[in-house]
């Protein structure tokens, strides 16, 4: 949610790649993809988005806490990135979600966001339920 300079953009792609790859992810065995070039998920972020009251993203924390660092001015992106992270999970019909503890309300407001759009145009998506890790 902050801009970032093209060449340490594509570097941190580079590592975060090798770092996926250096932890054990075989290719061979899993899709391994750039998020970014599936646009898919901002479409789905956009449909999503619109069903998303801006008060339930005001009141989560993190927006909190990061606007507050920021002197109040927070962006639309950081505002809206939860629904970013929502069309993630559902894009994939995801139903278990491995998330820390300070995830967990962001994956309550896709399970919301799941329901609410069940609800209204039938059953899609599934509701996704947290995976959560002691470490």
């Amino acid at each position: 949610t902050m801009p970032k300079e093209p060449a340490v953009l594509r570097q941190n792609i580079l590592d975060t790649t090798a770092a996926i790859l250096a932890c054990g992810i075989d290719p061979k065995k899993c899709f391994l993809f750039r998020q970014s070039l599936v646009p898919e998920h901002a479409e789905l972020a956009w449909i999503l988005g619109c069903l998303t009251n801006v008060p339930r993203l005001l009141r989560l924390p993190q927006w909190k806490m990061k606007c507050a660092s920021q002197n109040s001015e927070g962006t639309v992106g950081l505002l809206t990135y939860p629904v970013l992270q929502a069309a993630d999970i559902l894009l994939y019909k995801s139903t278990r979600v491995p998330v820390g503890e300070d995830q967990v309300l962001h994956l309550e407001l896709a399970q919301d966001i799941a329901q609410h759009f069940n609800k209204k145009y039938g059953e899609f998506f599934p509701v996704p339920k947290a995976i959560l890790s002691e470490l």
